[in-house]
């Protein structure tokens, strides 16, 4: 690895990679700031100059983008970066509108330094080849998954132990469930706004045609809400809404969705769409004594079918101008390492390494063990980002319309019709 390094370094004038003045290779790397703190970045970076005589440089902001946009448009271009999508200024969408990232699909078959294993055979299933890294849709990786968040549906694992109730894994028991409750005066489903329904609504969209209808959902395929699985989807969600708890719609806002929350604690409701953040956000709450967080994937259609989580996800690239891109290449797996790992976990920076729940503890241990399930995949990625096309979101149509579902102001028949209308116009706009 080291002389591989050192080799790299001395091509250097082939294809514009830098070194320092104490002639060591220079690695340029930039990050989002997010809730993970600096320190574990200063921590990991001292860790590969010591072991394969490297220089990192290192810029880190909670505006990452203001940051490295003006040097870019210069032609000075950071190695590495670690940034997800998603975020107001779009910098990583931009990239990938431009082909502006590095094929880092060659990454996956190396070698995690000082490891036996090949990077690809140590992230968890479902990742690699979505949208949230394959972003054109074929079979060449441009961001690689760094830190990752299963959401899915949370419940009070104590309840259904003093219950000795099973969490259901298909619809059928899920809704048999949900009378058994009713008829002691329990609510099935409950959502904290209507916005929540995201990790339910893409999971429950690739469990009922598969990761191949998923995806062209998500790049508004033509007419693809008209189709029978669209439909069942639909069917399937109307259902579950009749089971809410009656409070819902009217908590589902900014201002009270924590009581929506709070009916989960409270055993009022048993399921709730949610992530691994909701320990922390509802920590100082009251609740049921005995009560411990428990997270599942929805139910499948049909028995013994793979269950989808979906996974909020940040990443790291390349830049396609980047000067040293083969050290970027080698920084990255090492980004994976088993020593690179421990020093992310101990900062709550989880990584979709296989296995990986078995170092943590607590809650994060309890929400990140449901990636070891049988047949439970990561699912990543979302609608295709289009020009803007006025009055049309198609998130807003997708989620929020179950509050008007609950509330009986808008049948499924409005709600598909709706749906397929802003497909069709957004597909327009690709």
């Amino acid at each position: 690895m080291a002389a591989m390094l050192t080799l790299t370094a001395c091509g250097a004038g082939s294809n514009g990679a830098s070194s320092g003045e104490d002639g060591k290779p220079v690695l340029k790397m930039a990050a989002l700031e997010g809730g993970y703190g600096k320190e574990m970045y200063s921590q990991v970076i001292a860790a590969f100059e010591e072991q394969f005589d490297v220089d990192v440089e290192l810029t880190i902001s909670k505006s990452i983008e203001d940051e490295i946009s003006p040097g870019m448009k210069a032609g000075k271009y950071p190695d590495v970066v670690v940034l997800g999508q998603g975020r107001s200024a779009g910098l990583t969408e931009t990239l990938i509108k431009d082909k502006g990232l590095e094929d880092l699909t060659d990454v996956l078959s190396m070698q995690v330094p000082g490891e036996e294993q090949k990077l690809k055979d140590k992230l968890v299933d479902g990742l690699i080849g979505t949208l949230g890294t394959n972003p054109y849709g074929d079979d060449s990786t441009y961001l690689m998954p760094m830190y990752y968040s299963p959401t899915g549906l949370v419940y009070n694992k104590g309840l259904f132990e003093q219950k000795g109730w099973e969490v259901p894994k298909t619809w059928d028991e899920m809704f048999a469930l949900g009378d058994q409750a009713k008829s002691e005066g329990i609510a099935l489903f409950t959502y904290p706004t209507a916005g929540y329904m995201d990790s339910f609504f893409f999971a429950l969209l690739a469990d009922v045609g598969g990761i191949g209808f998923y995806d062209k959902v998500m790049n508004y395929e033509q007419d693809i809400w008209n189709t029978n699985e669209a439909k069942q989807a639909l069917d399937i969600a109307a259902k579950l809404l009749s089971y809410a708890s009656d409070t819902t719609v009217a908590y589902a806002n900014e201002q009270d969705f924590t009581k929506n929350q709070q009916a989960i604690l409270d055993n009022k409701v048993l399921f709730m769409p949610n992530g691994t953040w909701i320990a922390g956000e509802m920590a100082d709450a009251p609740r049921t004594e005995g009560f411990a967080w428990g997270l599942t994937p929805i139910p499948t259609v049909k028995e013994g079918g793979d269950r989808y989580i979906v996974t909020s996800m940040e990443a790291v690239w390349v830049p396609s101008q980047a000067k040293n891109k083969d050290l970027a290449k080698q920084f990255i797996t090492f980004l994976y390492s088993d020593k690179a790992a421990d020093i992310f976990a101990q900062s709550n920076a989880i990584q979709p390494i296989k296995g990986i729940s078995d170092q943590l503890t607590g809650e994060n241990q309890s929400f990140y063990s449901v990636y070891d399930q049988p047949q439970v995949k990561a699912l990543v990625g979302g609608f295709v980002s289009t020009s803007p096309v006025e009055g049309v979101n198609i998130k807003t149509t997708l989620f929020d319309t179950a509050n008007s579902i609950i509330s009986g102001e808008k049948t499924v028949g409005d709600w598909q019709a709706d749906l397929n209308e802003a497909s069709e116009k957004l597909r327009a706009a690709k």
